[in-house]
């Protein structure tokens, strides 16, 4: 079953769980991935990689690569009034460039009702 993610790429998030060394920490998503319902977060999860010397102009050592965190972990910062909140969605108008109205879903800060993206 795949899980619903809250967030997109390129959203502003806050960490709300978690080790005391990541919560509370904000960064860009850079991933998202629906089937696991995990996201990547720009400078906040490291894990350690050890890599063996493959040429002598790759040499080894031990690199940092960033963790996936479970999406329910992370919250999204909103960017009209900068807090993290929960979203909602709502059906607007828009018109299209051929004069069209068309319906479109958006997301809605539950704190300012200001739409996101």
């Amino acid at each position: 079953m795949i899980a619903k993610v809250h967030v997109k790429k390129n959203d502003q998030v806050v960490v709300i769980s978690g080790p005391d060394t990541i919560k509370g920490k904000q960064g860009k998503i850079l991933s998202v991935f629906p089937k696991t319902g995990k996201v990547i977060v720009e400078g906040v999860a490291y894990a350690s990689k050890h890599r063996k010397s493959r040429r002598q102009d790759q040499p080894g050592g031990i690199y940092q690569k960033e963790r996936a965190l479970d999406a329910s972990n992370v919250m999204l910062v909103c960017p009209k009034c900068g807090k993290a909140t929960r979203t909602g969605h709502k059906i607007t108008e828009v018109e299209n460039d051929k004069g069209e109205k068309i319906k479109k879903n958006v997301r809605v800060c539950k704190r300012c009702n200001a739409e996101i993206e």
